[in-house]
């Protein structure tokens, strides 16, 4: 029974759209009500009806510790003490942008602002000021929050929507600004470059690893392909690390695959679980913006001092431990190899992908390599067999799933447990 999820859900559907403040929330195809979270601590969350699960969304990312690290709870504790808002510089802000700064080569300078969409958009937004031109291309399922000029052909909880703008509302000459590519495409990539059109390009605004169509790596060579074309016709390249900012390593994607980008979007971790975020960059791009430069950018909660310090120290706990990125890898694979081994032996046309400590499970493919068409009655199926047996994985088919310092071996075991009893024994 979940009678207290139940009312509230029931009571929160007559003063909140669709019951829920972020639509992907709100269960929609899975045949059940959705989670309504009261507590989480480590790698668990409870619902309102008592019930515990087994976290695997975990906050979309940003929990790379866990819910409710102990460091991170007392450092936001004692930021708040001193007050919770101000609208005026604080000295956390300096030094948490001097700490990203010293760890990822490509940022010179980094402004702030309170979360994805916001650094998405205020980088476009750059990119136009600084280049002078008007036209951005993104890649088909790639998706960078919901500001007019990106909700083109964008994946996570808006794939189902409109496919072309993937949202009414969005006005038509935005739409005609914005060209979609198919990810991991070499030959659609350089054909594009050579054409006339590649000099009106402002930006080329990429997840370097998508986590918002599932987890779909770059084919090797790709991010090398697109840092040159966009060099050779002056037009900047837009890293939306968002998800994969220190996710993936201390230097994200970039430092991954070793590509110099010219606009890095950040967020989820670098909050701590609090609503920030940032884009950074070369200096000379990041002056256009004001007061330097001509380009307006501005937000009330920008620099947030109690979102910086819980950034600030959740950064610190993954920089100063130095085995901190090999033991996340490590709980991921004693995850991600049961699975693997019961996908040998399925009836299911199903596979696993996976960088770092992001992973998706697929339906209905063997193989994800750019936009695909899902098995989504097969993942709402899945999703309700894991919902049941007390583990939460993101509840849409084209999600990243996250694995946390915080999670322990018996709950990994577990969950793999359950995944590989259902590929094998499910037809």
């Amino acid at each position: 029974m979940r009678s207290a999820t139940e009312a509230i859900f029931a009571r929160s559907c007559k003063v909140i759209p669709g019951g829920v403040n972020s639509p992907v929330r709100s269960f929609k195809g899975l045949g059940l009500t959705p989670l309504i979270v009261e507590s989480g601590f480590g790698d668990t969350i409870r619902d309102v009806d008592g019930k515990e699960y087994i976290d695997y969304c975990c906050s979309w990312g940003p929990l790379i510790l866990g819910h409710a690290h102990p460091t991170i709870v007392r450092a936001a504790q004692e930021q708040i003490a001193k007050g919770s808002s101000f609208g005026i510089a604080t000295a956390i802000e300096e030094t948490f942008a001097s700490k990203l700064v010293s760890l990822i080569p490509s940022l010179e300078k980094i402004r702030f602002v309170s979360s994805g969409t916001e650094a998405t958009m205020t980088a476009l937004r750059l990119a136009r000021g600084y280049t002078g031109r008007s036209k951005i291309v993104k890649f088909i399922g790639h998706y960078h929050g919901h500001s007019d000029s990106l909700l083109v052909q964008a994946g996570s909880g808006v794939s189902f929507l409109n496919p072309i703008a993937t949202s009414k509302g969005v006005h038509s000459n935005l739409i005609a600004d914005t060209i979609c590519l198919p990810f991991n495409d070499f030959v659609a990539l350089r054909t594009f470059f050579r054409s006339p059109v590649a000099k009106q390009v402002a930006a080329v605004i990429v997840e370097p690893i998508a986590g918002n169509m599932g987890v779909v790596p770059p084919l090797e060579g790709f991010l090398e392909s697109l840092r040159e074309e966009t060099a050779k016709v002056g037009a900047l390249l837009i890293f939306d690390e968002v998800i994969t900012g220190f996710r993936v390593g201390l230097t994200g994607a970039q430092g991954l695959y070793s590509i110099d980008p010219d606009l890095t979007c950040l967020g989820k971790i670098i909050g701590g679980g609090f609503p920030a975020a940032a884009v950074g960059g070369k200096a000379p791009i990041m002056d256009a913006l004001a007061p330097l430069g001509q380009v307006y950018q501005a937000g009330t909660l920008s620099g947030n001092s109690v979102a910086m310090r819980a950034g600030l120290e959740t950064i610190l706990q993954v920089a100063n431990d130095p085995t901190f990125y090999e033991r996340l890898e490590q709980k991921t694979l004693h995850l991600a190899r049961p699975i693997e081994e019961a996908l040998a032996y399925t009836k299911l046309t199903a596979c696993l992908q996976r960088c770092g400590s992001m992973l998706t499970l697929f339906f209905g493919v063997s193989q994800v390599r750019s936009k695909e068409q899902l098995d989504e009655e097969r993942f709402a199926h899945f999703f309700r067999h894991l919902f049941d047996r007390g583990i939460y994985i993101p509840p849409a088919s084209q999600e990243a799933w996250f694995v946390s310092a915080a999670h322990t071996d018996v709950h990994l075991d577990y969950t793999a447990r359950v995944i590989a009893d259902y590929l094998t024994t499910e037809k």
